[in-house]
């Protein structure tokens, strides 16, 4: 702890990166104080600062535990769920998937992931992000402007989320650091904590004229070495990391910081009636996401994701369980060619749809087609194969093709939520599948 602004010095640190303070022994300071002395205009911009109240980022640390805890109840209170929520539950308390946004309207997935954790490690590494990057905005900007901060670039990160579901631009290594093959549940408060980041690299920049030098230091430029790591590490574990929506709420976040002011020392606490009624707009606007989502807990999971949660011991309606695994299974096997270029498996999945029993003649047409899409991409491979690289036409045509798959999936999927659930056992199947 520094002892002129009672930052947190960081272990192996010669000085404060707040106030630029020496970071010595008691002893050493009573020799000689004026060598330790820090310079007194980064003292006093300091202390007017960091004395004022943070109380917004310890509501949202609490929030997101409050939340957190609520999905492990609903996952069992398990200890495996710790490291790994059921993907049920990730969906039942707001994660983002694209098909409920485009098929069922849920706007509100656009807000609640920035609330939902996979597991206690991604939790952990949000709220101690949240407690160290937090602070510093809040005290800065002021209570309203830092919640409608954080609401913003949280919902610009789903966003960027949202947008980066292109599986024809995720073909190499560069193309999946921003781009996804498929349409996956994304949640975590990264995109909203890059916002923060965006925030403070803009401020330190924008005001590094009137800055003391060891403000000068700690924001700006002085945040690229934390941003060049975390999309050094966004890279490595492109795939699983979604680095679209980081990226979304860094860009955000420094665009916010270019357009708003801050409050400086000085200055006094009150603040514009507009950002009041931002800040309470931004928490309505979380709080009847939330409502939202409660109300459609019982929503079942798309087709494509049903084979991943776990399935009644006692299956109420075998027919339609072939009929679906033939399906998920023929659906895996497209995403495969398409993704690894790997068209091995096509004619058994083919086979498998051809022996899937009859349910209804929407059944059958819905089997026909994906039969008809499996044979596309074991053609568009085959002609990939043959072509010398790079061939523009042969993209459009598997981009062409994913397209097509999709809007097939949304017509399943529908079917599954419609005439589907006529079907004698698949109600009972679906709420066993879906979280209460």
């Amino acid at each position: 702890m520094c002892r002129s602004c009672n930052s947190i010095v960081g272990a192996g640190q010669t000085e404060c990166t707040v106030c630029g303070t020496p970071v010595t022994s008691s002893s050493e300071y009573h020799k000689n104080p004026r060598a330790v002395a820090p310079d007194r205009e980064t003292l006093r911009f300091a202390r007017a600062v960091l004395d004022r109240p943070y109380k917004f980022t310890i509501t949202l640390l609490v929030v997101n535990l409050f939340i957190f805890l609520l999905m492990w109840q609903s996952s069992g209170l398990t200890s495996s769920a710790l490291w790994e929520f059921p993907l049920p539950v990730l969906l039942a308390y707001g994660a983002k998937l694209n098909y409920y946004i485009q098929t069922d309207h849920q706007w509100w997935r656009f807000v609640t992931p920035m609330f939902v954790h996979v597991n206690l490690p991604h939790l952990l590494v949000n709220m101690y992000s949240l407690w160290i990057v937090g602070p510093y905005v809040e005290k800065l900007y002021g209570s309203a402007k830092f919640v409608v901060f954080w609401v913003v670039t949280g919902v610009a990160g789903v966003v960027a989320s949202y947008l980066t579901v292109r599986p024809g631009l995720a073909g190499n290594s560069i193309g999946r650091f921003l781009f996804k093959l498929a349409d996956v549940p994304s949640a975590g408060a990264s995109g909203a904590l890059f916002g923060l980041v965006g925030v403070l690299f803009v401020f330190g920049i924008k005001f590094r004229h009137e800055l003391p030098e060891g403000f000068k230091r700690a924001f700006g430029t002085g945040m690229l070495p934390i941003i060049m790591i975390n999309l050094f590490i966004g890279y490595l574990g492109r795939g699983f990391i979604d680095n679209a929506a980081h990226l979304g709420g860094l860009v955000s976040g420094a665009a916010l910081a270019l357009v708003v002011d801050y409050r400086r020392p000085g200055e006094k606490s009150g603040i514009a009636v507009t950002w009041r009624i931002l800040q309470i707009a931004a928490i309505a606007l979380v709080a009847v996401s939330f409502l939202k989502t409660a109300q459609h807990l019982g929503d079942p999971m798309p087709g494509s994701l049903m084979a991943q949660a776990p399935q009644p011991t006692e299956p109420q309606n075998p027919a339609y369980l072939h009929y679906a695994k033939a399906m998920n299974d023929a659906q895996e096997t497209f995403v495969v060619a398409m993704q690894d270029k790997n068209t091995s498996n096509i004619d058994a999945a083919v086979q498998n749809l051809e022996a899937a029993p009859h349910l209804d003649q929407k059944a059958d047409e819905l089997r026909d087609k994906l039969k008809a899409l499996l044979l596309q991409a074991k053609k568009s491979q085959a002609t990939a194969a043959a072509s010398p690289p790079p061939d523009t036409r042969k993209t459009s045509q598997a981009d062409q093709l994913t397209q097509q798959f999709f809007k097939w999936r949304q017509e399943y999927n529908q079917w599954l939520k419609t005439e589907a659930r006529n079907i004698s056992g698949l109600n009972e199947l679906i709420e066993t599948e879906s979280p209460k």
